[in-house]
């Protein structure tokens, strides 16, 4: 082996390395963008619309209820369903924000989506019931279809004027519930948060 060829192989495997590296980097880069994002995620459509008016069946009593009967009010509508283990985590929150904002002139609205009657029951039986939450039940997922829910839970926040200002992806908090309501009681932007995947049947 003469000197030249040795050189030479030592400098292509440095290049090669040097390759390598690059590649590696460029990965770390693309993956560390994405990491805690749930690609199954995208953004709402809806978000700076107007809130869609579908009727909903009422979940504790007959008839129906639609977003706009609120009018005026801060409305949060939150999809959920009994096999749902992020709207578990999330129940406790949504119970002491419904209390905690009443006097706000905030509305909280609960659809059912995609669960049996039986085991939703069994749901808020357990877990508690808001008296100022509006139970109801997305039968025919037409609700859910207009809103372009994705997975469970979804819960969107509707101003004042009846438009959709955000929405939260995953499951809330308490402390993220009321800041989001604090801001849009104050009449400030709020968009799309992500707190974690969402849930497919």
């Amino acid at each position: 082996m003469t000197e030249g060829t040795a050189e030479t192989r030592t400098s292509r495997m440095v290049w090669v390395a040097i390759g390598v590296g690059v590649v590696f980097f460029a990965l770390a880069v693309v993956f560390a963008s994405r990491l805690g994002m749930d690609p199954s995620i995208s953004s709402s459509p809806l978000v700076g619309k107007s809130a869609p008016t579908t009727d909903i069946e009422q979940m504790d009593i007959s008839g129906t209820v639609n977003i706009s009967d609120f009018e005026g009010d801060v409305r949060i509508v939150n999809f959920w369903a009994s096999w749902c283990l992020g709207c578990r985590t999330e129940h406790a929150a949504l119970l002491q924000g419904a209390s905690a904002y009443e006097t706000f002139g905030v509305t909280f609205i609960a659809v059912n989506y995609q669960d049996s009657p039986g085991n939703a029951e069994a749901f808020l039986d357990e877990l508690g019931r808001s008296s100022v939450t509006v139970y109801t039940v997305d039968n025919d997922s037409r609700t859910a279809f207009g809103y372009g829910v994705l997975g469970l839970p979804e819960t969107f926040f509707i101003d004042r004027d009846g438009i959709v200002v955000g929405k939260v992806s995953g499951p809330l908090t308490y402390a993220l519930l009321s800041a989001t309501i604090d801001q849009i009681l104050l009449g400030n932007a709020v968009g799309e948060i992500e707190t974690g995947e969402v849930e497919n049947r």
